[in-house]
């Protein structure tokens, strides 16, 4: 017997069948990854329920900003007259406009310092091997169960021991983030660990040290997170309220949180104010506003931030 090519022990040899040449196509079902129309109006629904849920209050509070004594408490979303002269107001009755400013720049030192110094820190526990770099990566990420009111007292009477109470500089307000952050350590660290090692031993070859390679390899592929921890820190820093409170007594030092806690207290009725919520409200409105524009303008960085590992392909 004469094998023919083609064959496999004498075998004929296999030919395609119309089945098998034919690529099988998903159906349209398969493609939407959504079901048909009734699950596709359930989960739009569902979406607009939630989207209602978050903005009801925003809405609510501006709403209530235009709005006079008698009606500030009331649910109607399109009062009229609308008083935009509220606004107005209240940068007549307080130094808002200083207000806002503080804030900026407490926010900016706080958000830099905290994200450079994490960086670098988890930068050190990613790249070098040394004894016990697990357990003392550990005892750092044991700090973040520490309450923050356990080292209130001690915080305070080390500045105040440094003379930086009602500093001008605001330096109690954002100076301690220089010892960086623990939660912002163990984020980027992940990130850190994600990018190739060969990299930095191709930097080291040509002759850049640790510092160089944090600086000039590694921080520039971790941009998306270092964006994140940075808007991270600055969201906290614009609406920490408990640190202005025990160290800023000037009233043009204060910061947003620290000023309308002033003016809350001004026109509550219980401490001899006359009740006139809608300049509060206003000024709630004028801290809240900025923080949704930087999200707004920085919500890709988040995604891709959150989504990666730190490795670029």
């Amino acid at each position: 017997m004469t094998i023919q090519p083609g064959q496999v022990g004498g075998a004929p040899a296999a030919t395609a069948t119309p089945v098998q040449a034919t690529a099988v196509k998903a159906t349209p079902r398969e493609d939407r990854g959504v079901g048909g129309p009734i699950q596709r109006a359930l989960y739009l629904l569902l979406l607009l329920g939630a989207t209602f849920l978050f903005i009801f209050p925003f809405v609510w509070l501006v709403s209530a900003s235009l709005k006079d004594r008698a009606t500030v408490y009331n649910n109607e979303f399109f009062p009229a007259p609308l008083r935009f002269e509220n606004y107005l107001t209240v940068f007549e009755i307080a130094p808002v406009a200083n207000w806002f400013v503080n804030s900026v720049l407490v926010g900016v030192l706080a958000a830099s310092a905290v994200t450079l110094s994490s960086a670098l820190v988890a930068f050190g526990f990613a790249y070098f091997r040394f004894p016990y770099r697990n357990a003392v990566f550990g005892l750092v990420l044991a700090t973040m169960m520490l309450p923050g009111a356990v080292t209130l007292i001690p915080t305070f009477l080390i500045w105040n021991a440094l003379g930086q109470v009602n500093s001008p500089y605001f330096t109690p307000l954002w100076a301690g983030n220089l010892f960086a952050s623990a939660f912002y350590i163990f984020l980027l660290r992940q990130f850190f660990l994600g990018l190739p090692r060969e990299l930095f031993e191709a930097a080291r070859v040509d002759g850049a040290n640790p510092l160089r390679m944090w600086w000039s390899v590694a921080l520039p592929l971790t941009r998306a997170a270092l964006i994140v921890v940075f808007i991270f820190e600055l969201k906290a820093s614009w609406t920490e309220l408990m640190k202005p409170l025990i160290f800023i007594r000037d009233i043009a030092l204060f910061t947003l949180p620290r000023g309308l806690q002033s003016l809350v207290a001004r026109f509550n009725p219980q401490t001899g104010g006359e009740g006139e919520f809608q300049f509060v409200m206003a000024a709630s409105v004028i801290i809240t506003v900025p923080m949704v524009i930087v999200f707004f303008l920085a919500q890709r960085y988040f995604v891709e931030g959150i989504a990666t590992t730190g490795s670029k392909g």
